[in-house]
């Protein structure tokens, strides 16, 4: 189970009572967490999500709170942060920042289709929409500069095909570094993989799991999410899930000359971004009881958009 800090119940029954939400019901750990602790938490007044942070600074943490009430005020359905009876949001239990949020209904979609697809659009471009004309600022951690470093120390402990294929890639996001930084920004959730999105039929209830947010190129974000919710599971690229979703964007936010340009190339910095992470996490939680998710699913996706044959619809 990915519960890196236990929570006894008389430690979250101290740290829910501010809340005035009535009494603990029940509690249990969420398995799907691979870089927080998270708990889904039964009280008298309902449903709730309580994470603890366990990766990154915890004066991010404002930054985080900040966005979610932003996208809340716009509409958009994210699990803003709680505020205890003193107006905190922001709190500590066993040592850690930790946050109550609602739990959202719906379940995750592990087989998309189109309709699945064109409203994971419609989400990503009313998240950019509510931030385009003022982001919040938060630098990435796992950005152009990290897929650099970062991918210039693992290559080494890769096979020669995969050397092959990281260098190449980061040869090409050194090249490109300064065009991609000048694209349109926003804030991006920078993760939105399936696990991160809750469906009722095909309909779309919710959005979790900012811990990744930023803000950045919003062409960024667009390649993260299609990269997994319209790959095959040979790694290549579904064009009707695809359209889809490209199409549902544009509807509301419409691509750029320049957007259209370097959609390829950011197809591909998508996955260097998580075939990275992957390895590193890997690496650093073997022989744990930790959900690992497979590097080698973004090699294999890098490796199917070295020729791509998809186009923005502004390039159509």
């Amino acid at each position: 189970m990915s519960v890196f800090t236990p929570v006894t119940r008389p430690e979250l029954e101290t740290f829910l009572a501010p809340y005035q939400l009535g009494r603990l019901l029940d509690f249990q750990g969420i398995a799907a967490g691979t870089e927080n602790s998270n708990f889904f938490v039964s009280l008298e007044q309902g449903e709730f999500v309580l994470t603890l942070i366990e990766r990154g600074p915890s004066e991010d943490m404002p930054f985080f709170i900040e966005l979610l009430d932003v996208l809340h005020d716009a509409d958009t359905p994210v699990p803003y942060a709680l505020r205890d009876c003193h107006g905190t949001a922001l709190r500590d239990l066993c040592g850690k920042p930790a946050l109550l949020q609602p739990r959202l209904s719906g379940k995750h979609i592990q087989t998309p289709n189109n309709q699945h697809c064109a409203q994971v659009g419609e989400l990503l471009a009313h998240i950019h929409l509510a931030t385009r004309e003022r982001p919040i600022e938060r630098r990435t951690d796992r950005g152009l500069e990290w897929m650099l470093a970062s991918g210039a120390e693992l290559a080494a402990e890769l096979d020669a095909k995969q050397r092959q294929l990281l260098e190449a890639a980061l040869q090409e996001i050194a090249t490109h570094q300064r065009s991609i930084l000048a694209l349109p920004q926003a804030n991006l959730h920078a993760d939105l993989f399936r696990d991160n999105v809750m469906f009722e039929g095909t309909h779309l209830t919710g959005v979790i799991d900012f811990y990744n947010a930023c803000s950045g190129p919003m062409l960024y974000d667009i390649a993260i999410a299609l990269n997994d919710w319209c790959s095959t599971a040979a790694g290549a690229l579904d064009l009707p899930r695809a359209q889809a979703l490209l199409g549902a964007y544009a509807a509301l936010r419409p691509f750029t000359a320049g957007e259209a340009e370097l959609w390829p190339v950011m197809l591909r910095v998508a996955c260097v971004r998580f075939w990275l992470s992957r390895l590193i996490a890997a690496k650093s939680f073997a022989g744990r009881d930790v959900m690992i998710h497979d590097p080698r699913e973004f090699e294999v996706r890098l490796a199917q958009r070295q020729q791509v044959t998809l186009t923005l619809p502004f390039a159509l």
